[in-house]
């Protein structure tokens, strides 16, 4: 393990500061001169305001011209309750059910280069898992032009997961719920963009933010070597291996009138891949597209409201995984809806609710495990939190959130009642989560 650490932190720090000085901080709260709350709706990250949207398009790179010590870390710690008990425990060492455990505990370099090279690198240890693994990469170089006599902001970014560098709370990689237990149940089936690939790909994406209303971006993903993925602490065999480069698109068009700021966009994202990591029998074709909005509002008091929606349509051509024997039919959809809206008072207290929904194409052999052999699952969480310490932390790196959510199924892996063929029920599955989140 000491081994493997001291290897990813030369990886981290290399790709993260390219063998250069720099004045950098992982609080980017530091960097800034600004408290939490400047760049995060309720003081506490990931959802970005307007001001930390702006921060990352424009590479991280915002400062106060002081040197400050760039590394930070986070800690999650859950305990999670089912309204029956598990098939089985959700780790060796855990019961079918009331479970408290370390979800994460993650180290961060992250900062600026100058005035235009900037980013993040996070490498976590999995507490279910009981090993440490790089995780989210987004490292980012930009300037300024001037086309037909407007400021376009362009940049590119180098990433380790499909939306991860998205600026928008509404796609997969940084939208709500903003943090998850492993100790959960949790539905079978999920697009592709919704996160199948996290940390098992690499690619590079080149953006624009035209007069500060509409962005664009083009970006391609591959798959690094199943070595190198495993000295990362990723088991390549679980996302199974990219064919070749996926292109991925994004186009939003965003307003920002001080008290509120909305955005309207679409994605798209072409990934062919390998089943299991088994290439002998070509590769399986996704085509994922979809349509995201969202919105802010701030009262002058600091009280904020926040909506965010997203819905995705998948096209599976299963070529590769029918010849394997995973697959029964070729021809699959896949479609998912997500919303979450919010109300923050005083960045300190929160409510959330986030009703969701997955449906699609029914197949015996790829939906083997659930009576009806149907994706189909859908239901709705809450949540409720405390930053207690809002704008005025007692240290300016401390930060801490607690939280309680609880989810309610509807239907689970196909069906309401009876789902897996031995009695169990989708409401079986309803989870109540507490969960203590601190970072400095």
């Amino acid at each position: 393990m000491l081994h493997r650490f001291a290897y990813l932190a030369l990886i981290t720090v290399g790709i993260s500061w390219l063998a250069a000085p720099a004045k950098a901080v992982p609080a980017f709260a530091d960097q800034t001169g600004q408290s939490c709350s400047a760049c995060h709706v309720g003081g506490f990250g990931p959802q970005l305001t307007s001001f930390g949207r702006q921060f990352k398009l424009e590479g991280y790179t915002a400062n106060t011209g002081t040197f400050t010590v760039p590394v930070s870390a986070m800690a999650i710690a859950s305990y999670v309750h089912t309204q029956s008990d598990q098939a089985g425990p959700p780790a060796p060492q855990l019961d079918n059910n009331d479970n408290f455990y370390l979800d994460e505990a993650s180290i961060f370099l992250a900062g600026h280069i100058g005035d235009h090279v900037g980013g993040f690198v996070q490498t976590t240890y999995e507490g279910l898992g009981h090993h440490w693994g790089w995780d989210n990469v987004d490292v980012r170089a930009m300037t300024h032009v001037t086309a037909d006599g407007s400021d376009v902001l362009v940049g590119v970014s180098l990433n380790n997961s499909p939306t991860t560098q998205d600026v928008y709370n509404s796609l997969p990689a940084w939208g709500f719920q903003y943090t998850d237990s492993d100790m959960a149940p949790a539905p079978a089936a999920g697009t592709v963009v919704g996160g199948a690939l996290a940390q098992a790909v690499i690619g590079g994406s080149v953006y624009a933010l035209w007069d500060s209303h509409i962005y664009t971006e083009v970006g391609l993903y591959g798959s690094p070597s199943d070595g190198f993925l495993k000295s990362m602490g990723v088991d390549p065999t679980e996302s199974g291996t990219l064919d070749g480069a996926a292109p991925y698109l994004r186009a939003a068009y965003q307003d920002d009138d001080g008290k509120m700021n909305w955005e309207v966009g679409a994605f798209a994202f072409f990934p062919r891949i390998f089943p299991g990591d088994d290439s002998s029998a070509g590769s399986d074709h996704y085509t994922d597209i979809g349509v995201d909005a969202s919105l802010q509002y701030t009262e002058p008091g600091g009280d904020a409201y926040t909506v965010n929606a997203r819905y995705t349509h998948e096209h599976q051509s299963l070529d590769a995984s029918t010849m394997l024997g995973l697959a029964l039919r070729s021809g699959l959809t896949l479609q998912e809806v997500h919303v979450d809206a919010s109300y923050y008072w005083q960045n300190k207290v929160g409510f959330t609710v986030s009703p969701f929904a997955t449906w699609g194409s029914s197949d015996p052999l790829l939906y083997m495990d659930n009576r009806t052999f149907s994706p189909n699952s859908d239901g709705v969480m809450f949540q409720v939190d405390y930053t207690p310490w809002g704008d005025d932390p007692p240290a300016q790196r401390l930060g801490l959130r607690v939280g309680l959510q609880y989810t309610a199924y509807a239907k689970f892996d196909g069906a309401s009642s009876n789902y897996d063929g031995t009695g169990r029920d989708a409401s079986d599955n309803n989870t109540l989560r507490v969960f203590l989140w601190s970072a400095f």
